[in-house]
């Protein structure tokens, strides 16, 4: 039962509950409503389409999942200590959402395929950050590329095993922490200048 005014926040709440108990394929707009005490009318008011329901959620999980990361990419540190730090941050971010709410984040990985172009622009807000690191550390002569962009991709696609949802039954791995920072320091060396 929402309590207080009914705010698309609120709604949002309420979605990830309904989705954690019956799952995307079973989910509805009435579950949501019924959850919060309200007509579906009333969720469609802040929500036009069940669509644009789960398109947000998905949007609000991801943001909140990767919180800090743009901060990281910004941070006054030496780009080849940034990176690491970035891509660790967003390594734990992720194994957090996998290993603490399986439930939640086997359903997100469902919504996250269905709503390609909310994960698009996401992948394209976080190889931003990565090509900001890139060339602040062209820059500052710690690292030499032609296109910080293109390296940024690389980067990217290098490290999905540590951030893809399909590699998430590996991040609980013994030696995951040794593999990751293995590939980490593979990367930085790669694009220190003379390699």
């Amino acid at each position: 039962m929402a309590e207080g005014p009914l705010t698309a926040e609120v709604v949002l709440g309420a979605t990830e509950d309904v989705l954690r108990r019956f799952g995307p394929a079973k989910a509805t707009v009435v579950d949501v409503a019924r959850a919060l005490g309200v007509s579906h009318g009333s969720v469609y008011r802040h929500f036009p389409t069940k669509t644009a329901l789960r398109e947000a959620v998905t949007q609000r999980w991801l943001d909140r999942a990767h919180a800090g990361l743009a901060e990281l990419a910004a941070a006054d540190t030496p780009a080849p200590q940034r990176l690491r730090d970035w891509l660790a941050a967003l390594f734990e971010a992720k194994r957090r959402k996998a290993l603490g709410d399986p439930e939640l984040f086997a359903t997100f990985s469902v919504l996250v395929n269905e709503h390609s172009a909310v994960v698009a622009t996401h992948i394209a807000a976080m190889v931003d950050d990565l090509t900001r690191i890139v060339a602040d550390g062209v820059a500052a002569g710690d690292f030499a590329t032609e296109d910080p962009a293109v390296s940024a991709k690389a980067v990217f696609a290098a490290t999905a095993r540590f951030h893809d949802p399909a590699h998430a039954g590996e991040w609980s791995a013994p030696d995951v922490d040794e593999v990751f920072d293995a590939v980490v320091s593979l990367l930085v060396a790669g694009l220190r200048p003379g390699q």
